[in-house]
């Protein structure tokens, strides 16, 4: 029974060495940049962005506990859920371009909702179980920061709602509109 034990603690040990390694080795990363006008500007391979230091001093309490530790600001607690004009939504952390306005909708929930990112590249999923539910957690692809989850029940045409963090995220007008 002690072997078992051991053997089942080595390899368990061997699985965290190598998915910790693989997740360290991932050191850039490909997303479509977009001009603060929405226009797309191609494709970019950048490196990962990683600044904690910095971003502890540059970020307010919330947006760093709901960005770099996995948090949630409170429902409607953020007057910018309910922007409703044309631009696009960069992340908070890094900058890199998440959302456009043009695929947002009020969803009722508090937090800001849209079906769809501005790239599919720019965001990542990520399989989510705290709180003893299985979720789907966004993530900004460029920086890791935790953006909010996203849900199959929202419009057409793709039936999701990214319901988002309205903290996690900057919003930048089109001032052309």
């Amino acid at each position: 029974m002690q072997r078992r034990n051991f053997l089942l603690a080595l390899s368990g040990l061997a699985w965290l060495g190598a998915t910790r390694s693989w997740a360290a080795a991932v050191q850039s990363v490909s997303v479509v940049q977009f001009s603060d006008d929405g226009k797309a500007l191609g494709r970019a391979t950048l490196a990962k962005v990683s600044k904690l230091a910095e971003w502890k001093k540059t970020l307010s309490p919330l947006a760093f506990h709901v960005t770099r530790e996995q948090g949630t600001e409170r429902a409607f607690s953020q007057p910018s859920y309910n922007t409703h004009q044309a631009g696009i939504y960069r992340c908070v952390c890094c900058d890199n371009a998440l959302f456009d306005a043009k695929n947002k909708f009020d969803s009722g929930t508090g937090w800001p909702s849209f079906w769809q990112p501005i790239a599919a590249e720019n965001v990542r999923n990520i399989e989510d179980k705290l709180f003893g539910m299985t979720r789907t957690e966004v993530q900004c692809a460029l920086c890791d920061a935790h953006l909010g989850h996203v849900f199959d029940d929202g419009p057409k045409p793709t039936g999701l709602r990214y319901c988002m963090n309205a903290v996690a995220m900057r919003f930048i007008p089109d001032t052309k509109s």
